[in-house]
């Protein structure tokens, strides 16, 4: 018999042994031995000896649990495939040795019958590359479209992105095709000096769409917004964005057939199942790799480390890219902390889960700068509604791009899990994910100056102002009456309580902002008349003497009783000064006058020998009438009539139609 109808076989009996359980067995089973007075109890998470995939690859497993926290701790852990905690379960893609220990701790798994159907239907088929489609999924772009967006980008807008090679993928590297590896930075290139610094990776895992798509439309909203959204401008103007869109390329393609592709494409390891071969790149980094029982030396499983701390060519791009524009903030002993004024922060885009999640993931212990960790991770999280988690879960991970980023280097690192599932729903996608989390990334964007510091402050939301809001603006001396709420509550208390404070102070400063020192800070006041809770509107009047035309931007912050400083947001202000007088109804040439000459301009035009009269924008309220320029009389047509009622206004014969006689 050959080894594949072996293998069927065996797949056979396995799947009708897995049907007569799952009929048999209640739908909420996990064991009550792991539940107590005061909820679940903490499973054993000292190093596993072993997470060894069989040689015949993962399977597709149901986990069953009757406690939410409990099933955020095997999502950190294993990383779903669905993980809608209503169901009372997790899907999961297992080898046999993680199924043993999950049975172990108590848990009850079952394989999913028609799940391992679909999917291994999937893996016997032959993959369908393409470079402009994936399957059932319009939404998510290929690893060719994402780079071609990429490079679009960066055309598109000279002045503040540019798309650079960073690297190559495992097959490139073997001359077997593969990919570039490619780093989008966006910057205003106008404005120079050392700016505080966020590098972003997605899809780092390669059956994971959502990630990759999201950060290339996060990309696509910094640049088209900038000069629109006040925001959106001063961070690309003082911040540097750098984005990773295809972490895993290799990977990727085979994952847009389908397959449930998660490692990347190294051919040297798990010879006897092609579908299973690849390094995890998420295991493979140099900062305490394969150090705690968090991977595998098994080249089949699904978390194989690789020979050795970043062996992989992706892994090296990363790491090489991530010290060549970070400093080293951190030593690298279990407690050394970086210094809480370290700038820039690393995030590590993954799904799915719906979990915010920070280091260590090698160790229950907290991290040295666990506290702000927590406190950054609970404010991203307020935005997308993510549970926020240190990342160790049932079972430790080690060599991963977190633990690297700050253990190495002392960076603010967070792992993202999106939504729900790996292959999420175009429908989700759009309207739920993008929109759940554009606003937590450009969060931390705001706060990557001192991500240790900021977070524990309070926001500023929606800072408006009473007139000049909007182009063409006002004339400079207007007085503006700006507006705001500093909010000091803002973060997702899933896992604890966050503390907040009352607000004691806010401010604003024009142009330049707060952190500069030559700044100009001016207080705004409380609307209510006293600083005295932890939500505060506050309010101040802004002179403009002297301010020239054009765009401004107004930036506003709060502070709370600890004395902390939180997040800026602003507003733009316009400043116009127009030395002519309003243009007002009759004045035909737009001069700003009414006189004999606009006589003569609208008998051309009843004439019909019309010259460049222009269209002159009226600013009295008939205009909205759609009176033409000089229309006088308002009787839709512009004639010697008009032309008559501006030669009496001109030698000061009474006239209702005139301006100046009302």
């Amino acid at each position: 018999m050959k080894k594949t109808d072996h293998r069927l076989n065996l797949l056979g009996t396995i799947l009708m042994v897995a049907l007569l359980s799952f009929l048999a067995k209640p739908p909420l089973a996990m064991a009550q031995d792991n539940v107590g007075e005061d909820g679940p109890k903490p499973f054993d998470i000292s190093p596993l000896n072993s997470l060894a995939a069989s040689e015949d690859g993962e399977l597709i497993v149901r986990v069953y649990f009757d406690d939410l926290n409990t099933a955020r701790r095997i999502a950190t852990t294993f990383e779903p495939l669905e993980s809608d905690y209503d169901k009372g379960y997790l899907l999961l893609s297992l080898n046999q040795t993680d199924v043993d220990q999950l049975k172990t701790a108590g848990f009850d798994v079952e394989i999913d019958v028609p799940m391992m159907a679909f999917y291994n239907a999937k893996s016997g088929s032959a993959p369908e590359f393409s470079t402009q489609t994936i399957p059932g999924f319009t939404c998510y772009r290929t690893v060719e479209e994402t780079h071609a967006t990429g490079e679009s980008i960066a055309e598109n807008y000279p002045d503040l992105a540019t798309w650079s090679d960073v690297g190559d993928s495992w097959e490139k590297t073997a001359g077997l095709g593969g990919f570039d590896l490619y780093v989008l930075k966006l910057t205003n290139s106008e404005i120079s000096g050392d700016k505080p610094k966020i590098f972003i990776t997605s899809s780092i895992h390669a059956r994971e769409y959502t990630p990759a798509e999201l950060m290339t439309r996060f990309a696509e909203d910094l640049v088209q917004n900038y000069g629109i959204d006040a925001d959106t401008t001063w961070v690309l103007d003082h911040h540097e964005i750098h984005l990773m869109l295809m972490a895993n390329p290799d990977g990727r393609k085979k994952a847009e057939t389908g397959l449930l592709w998660r490692k990347n494409t190294r051919q040297n390891s798990c010879n006897v199942n092609p579908n299973a071969r690849g390094t995890d790149l998420n295991r493979n980094f140099p900062f305490e790799w394969n150090c705690c029982g968090g991977s595998s030396s098994n080249h089949c499983s699904q978390v194989y480390h690789g020979a050795s701390g970043a062996s992989e060519p992706e892994t090296q791009a990363i790491v090489s890219y991530i010290q060549s524009i970070f400093p080293d903030s951190r030593d690298n002993g279990p407690n050394d902390a970086a210094p809480l004024d370290s700038p820039g922060i690393y995030l590590d885009i993954h799904s799915s889960g719906r979990l915010m999640l920070w280091p260590w993931g090698a160790r229950a212990s907290a991290a040295p700068n666990g506290t702000q960790l927590q406190t950054l991770g609970r404010k991203m999280a307020y935005f997308n509604g993510h549970a926020p988690s240190q990342s160790i879960g049932l079972y430790p991970t080690d060599g991963t791009t977190t633990s690297f980023a700050y253990g190495e280097m002392g960076l603010a690192s967070f792992t993202y899990e999106l939504g729900t599932t790996f292959f999420e729903t175009c429908n989700y996608f759009e309207n739920t994910l993008i929109p759940d989390n554009v606003p937590s990334l450009k969060y931390a964007i705001r706060v990557v100056r001192e991500p240790y510091i900021t977070p524990a402050g309070p926001d500023t939301i929606s800072p408006t102002v009473s007139s000049g809001g909007s182009s063409p603006g006002i004339p400079a001396g207007t007085t503006v009456t700006l507006t705001a709420t500093v909010n000091d509550t803002r973060y997702n208390n899933t896992n604890g309580t966050e503390g907040s404070q009352n607000i004691v102070a806010a401010e604003y400063t024009i142009d330049t902002p707060p952190w500069q020192s030559d700044a100009t800070p001016i207080a705004l006041a409380a609307t209510d008349g006293a600083f005295d809770q932890s939500s505060e509107g506050v309010t101040g009047n802004i002179d403009t003497t002297g301010l020239a035309d054009g765009q401004h931007i107004v930036y506003v912050r709060g502070q709370d009783a600890d004395g902390t400083w939180g997040a800026i947001s602003a507003a733009f202000l316009y400043i116009k000064t127009d030395v002519s007088p309003p243009i007002t109804l009759g004045d035909a040439n737009c001069d700003g006058s009414i006189s004999a000459v606009d006589a003569l301009f609208i008998m051309q035009f009843e004439v019909e020998t019309r010259t460049d009269t222009g269209s002159c924008p009226l600013e009295d309220p008939v205009s909205q009438l759609n009176a033409e320029a000089g229309d006088v009389n308002l009787d839709n047509q512009t004639n010697s009539v008009d032309a008559l009622f501006i030669l009496q206004c001109e030698v000061d014969i009474p006239n209702p139609y005139c301006p100046e006689d009302g």
